[in-house]
């Protein structure tokens, strides 16, 4: 009999304490990775003939994706090949069984010339799964033109309920030359959107309280993370939160940097402690607040430190390992309102640095967080989070429609020409992330022309001079505000900055109709208004809260006010609307609402089996994981 190696030593297993097991990676999870699977033909002379090109081909799909697909920790997404080009039955298993053991979670072939389709993908379901992301790309050349390859492929794919990405260039290619615009665009979208995919799922949602003055986008609805996105949500009461500042379970030598750190910052001190309901003064207001956003911080990625008995003595409270775990959640946030925020301070310092790449520990990728808990809204910057290879997103009220006649009529400024569609005044009741007062694009010195998103978050990740100067210059930005008392009795301490002008920005929503998510994603740009009229909006509706003046492109600001979802939005810079729709397309969630432009949508070519129906194709499909 064969000895089974893998047996583990139970007795040993037994006697073994529990521990905190150091990793090399905040958010635990198999490692993002995207397979490049050449294909050829495999008769005799016709494989041999097309094996030098085919590897360069798969050379540059290579490079563009590892150069320019970034993780939101700033990591290059990882990439694997084939172990030999893919002609038939054993060689596809070949290259499935290596898969398998590099975790991955997206295949995209590479083939220019013709393959035959039914030994490509082998006898039964082929490389990959029904949860992965499939894409093909064909070479559009005279020689051995891969559309024929191709399209037999992708027909093969659609029948057996396998949605793909064809990739296709409008135009013969220079296989001498780099890939074409057209190619590598749409071969990132892919890449960005399926790497989003993978990265998500097995992760988690930090759920801190329940639903915030009867939102219902904060009931946070567990089958739909665990259906659409493959995700678990962790749900603590916010008692918690009380429980360990009054057990003293923290790190005290964080509390005590990042006190230190705080005092950076502008502060305005609109209540006298006297006033407050439970007469915190000014320093003790600043110290409870960043207790609770150094927990949450624990609860969202773990601590080791609060399981370490020398730590533990020293500072005064109890080692406990479970503490110490975190939820592994790469998603978060926290209900506030009102059971919280009446007797204790907001969340709006936690949300505003939790949500930004700066802290007391330096540049750092930043985690989603949703204000009041709305869980859907957080799906939707999660999205944008990831698509941008983890550039921050700005959570916000949709808090006014503002027309050009409106403007006028208040103020008697004429706005037409610098927003003739009016404007959505973005302005968050918790607080949002604090690179949104600042122009990252003119603080890297270049222009969002010549710069996308993901190109300009990449150049902060790499360069420890760009982050020195947008810490310098959130500092300048920001200044924060003492929270109006009827509306947070238990005070706070919210983000006030303006986000300036002329940047692209697209907005989005998740909403939720019975078990069903929609999404809404809409770009546009913000706008620097002059200053009578900034100064009236911010004095008639709140001047203690970040605000942003945002114009939707070719629809009137009321148009978006009228039929966007819920109470809330969510916003990214950049142009990302054709990213956000192709992973919506993966996960099977239909957009209800969008202005991205026709030609730069990139679904699977199901969809145009059916019709280009993006309800109906995803209503057939299902949700991925149930």
């Amino acid at each position: 009999m064969v000895k089974n190696t893998l047996r583990p030593d139970f007795n040993k297993l037994a006697k073994t304490a529990r521990s905190f097991q150091e990793a090399d990676k905040k958010v635990l999870g198999p490692t993002t990775t995207i397979a490049i699977t050449p294909v050829a033909d495999g008769r005799v002379g016709a494989h041999e003939d097309n094996v030098e090109r085919t590897w360069r081909m798969v050379e540059k799909v290579y490079d563009l994706i590892t150069d320019n697909v970034r993780l939101p920790d700033g990591t290059p997404v990882r990439v694997v090949v084939a172990p030999e080009i893919v002609y038939g039955a054993r060689t596809a298993a070949r290259a499935q069984e290596y898969y398998a053991s590099q975790g991955v979670s997206a295949n995209i072939w590479v083939g220019r010339s013709w393959s035959y389709v039914d030994e490509l993908v082998g006898a039964g379901m082929g490389i990959g799964s029904s949860e992965w992301q499939q894409c093909a790309y064909g070479l559009n050349q005279t020689d051995r033109p891969g559309a024929v390859w191709l399209k037999a492929f992708c027909a093969c794919m659609d029948e057996r309920r396998r949605p793909i990405f064809c990739v296709y260039s409008p135009d013969l290619e220079d296989e001498e030359g780099p890939l074409n615009e057209y190619v590598s665009t749409r071969l990132l979208r892919f890449a960005r959107a399926a790497a989003a995919v993978g990265y998500m799922r097995g992760k988690n949602y930090l759920s801190v309280g329940g639903v915030a003055m009867g939102i219902i986008g904060s009931d946070v609805r567990r089958n739909l993370f665990s259906q659409y996105l493959g995700m678990g949500v962790v749900s603590v009461d916010q008692c918690l939160l009380n429980g360990r500042i009054d057990a003293n379970c923290y790190d005290h030598e964080e509390l005590s940097k990042a006190l230190k750190w705080f005092q950076q910052f502008k502060k305005t001190w609109l209540n006298k402690p006297e006033a407050r309901r439970f007469g915190l003064d000014n320093d003790a207001l600043v110290e409870k607040c960043l207790k609770m956003t150094i927990i949450c911080r624990d609860l969202l990625h773990g601590n080791p430190r609060l399981c370490d008995p020398k730590v533990a003595a020293k500072q005064g409270f109890e080692a406990n390992v479970e503490f110490a775990q975190g939820v592994n959640a790469i998603v978060g946030g926290s209900q506030g309102q009102r059971q919280w925020t009446d007797f204790n301070p907001n969340f709006d310092v936690t949300e505003s640095l939790i949500n930004s790449s700066w802290d007391w520990n330096g540049f750092h990728a930043p985690t989603p967080w949703a204000t009041e808990n709305d869980s859907k809204n957080g799906i939707g910057m999660l999205f944008g989070n990831l698509v941008t290879g983890g550039a921050p997103q700005l959570f916000a009220d949709i808090r006014t429609n503002w027309t050009c006649q409106s403007i006028k009529k208040a103020t008697g400024v004429d706005v037409t020409k610098i927003c003739p569609n009016g404007i959505i005044d973005k302005r968050n009741s918790g607080a949002a992330a604090l690179e949104f007062g600042v122009d990252l694009w003119k603080l890297a010195k270049t222009t969002p022309a010549k710069t996308s998103i993901q190109e300009l978050w990449k150049m902060y990740n790499d360069s420890k001079k760009l982050q020195d100067a947008l810490l310098k210059a959130i500092l300048q930005s920001t200044n924060y505000m003492n929270a109006a008392l009827t509306y947070f009795p238990g005070d706070g301490l919210s983000s006030q900055f303006t986000t300036p002008g002329g940047l692209p920005m697209t907005s989005y929503r998740m909403n939720c109709v019975d078990n069903m998510l929609t999404f809404s994603i809409v770009e546009g740009e913000s706008v620097q208004l002059p200053k009578k009229v900034e100064e009236h909006i911010k004095k008639v509706t709140d001047p203690t809260w970040p605000q942003t003046f945002w114009t939707p492109r070719g629809m009137s600001s009321f148009e978006y006010m009228n039929s966007i979802g819920p109470n809330h939005d969510a916003s990214s810079y950049g142009f990302i609307g054709a990213d956000l729709v192709t992973l919506a397309s993966m996960l099977r969630i239909p957009v209800d609402m969008c202005n991205v432009p026709k030609e730069e949508i990139f679904r699977p070519t199901l969809w145009q089996r059916l019709g280009n129906d993006d309800f109906r194709a995803c209503q057939y499909l299902g949700p991925m994981y149930l």
